[in-house]
């Protein structure tokens, strides 16, 4: 383990084609702060980040939420439901959602058919839209998997304290907002903590979505495509891919600590 993380870490110091390289000091972080291509893909990479998971930790908490309600009926089914994308197969998945939001597919016949829309949107080859179908992507993929977490913190909740909540008259939405997350706090924080990370490495979709270019025009590009094309689809640079490689590490790191500094717990002092 401490091997690769010392050699990636060498590797970015180094210039060259292929595996003939040399030591260059700063010159690939020179490089990387110049190169258009790697702004756009670190910049797709924030937006999906600060816009996906928020979305996906809200769901799987509201999912999470109605399913833990003794009375509610067939909870098993719709938690399998939920939870089933997250296990299904990566290419049946992608395939299926190319196929939802072709030019001819489902998506566009529903929103034609209430007239949201007068003409079938390109949602591939527009640069907003591909985003968002990505979004969408991962979210549906992903928020069972978020909210089995919740949901199983959720039923080590003594349910006296909802018991006298409710006789008391708080109602549902309070109960929600003042018992149960606050009660979630740690398990809200490690939802979030290994979401940002996966987000941060997203890659699968992008490449099954766009075969492998992050178009249109580098709109769905991420960081670890990027790296996945310095070293295997252009003339490989591995020393310019491990110092992007460590712009995700940075990132991930800084955001960590950030959350962890936000969701710590602020006990008075005695």
């Amino acid at each position: 383990m401490i091997y690769p993380i010392i050699w990636s870490l060498w590797m970015s110091f180094q210039v060259g084609k292929g595996m003939n390289f040399s030591f260059g000091g700063f010159t690939n972080i020179i490089r990387m702060t110049k190169d258009p291509v790697f702004i756009r893909a670190l910049t797709n990479t924030l937006i999906f980040l600060v816009v996906q998971v928020p979305i996906m930790i809200f769901l799987a908490l509201v999912f999470a939420n109605a399913l833990n309600d003794p009375s509610l009926r067939f909870r098993a089914l719709f938690r399998t439901a939920i939870f089933l994308p997250c296990v299904t197969s990566l290419i049946a998945y992608s395939t299926l959602f190319k196929s939802m939001f072709a030019g001819d597919g489902v998506i566009n016949k529903a929103l034609l058919a209430v007239h949201i829309i007068a003409e079938p949107i390109a949602w591939f080859a527009d640069p907003f839209w591909a985003k968002v179908v990505i979004i969408l992507a991962i979210t549906w993929r992903w928020t069972g998997y978020n909210m089995v977490f919740y949901l199983a913190a959720m039923q080590n909740i003594d349910r006296s304290i909802y018991e006298a909540a409710r006789i008391d008259g708080v109602p549902a939405w309070a109960r929600f907002r003042y018992l149960t997350i606050p009660m979630l706090k740690p398990v809200i924080l490690f939802t979030t903590v290994i979401s940002t990370i996966g987000t941060l490495q997203l890659f699968d979709e992008v490449y099954n979505f766009t075969a492998g270019t992050g178009g249109p025009s580098d709109s769905t590009l991420t960081l670890s495509l990027y790296i996945y094309n310095l070293t295997f689809k252009f003339m490989p640079s591995f020393g310019y891919a491990a110092t992007v490689s460590w712009v995700i590490v940075v990132i991930v790191g800084i955001l960590s600590f950030l959350q962890f500094l936000v969701a710590r717990d602020r006990r008075p002092a005695a």
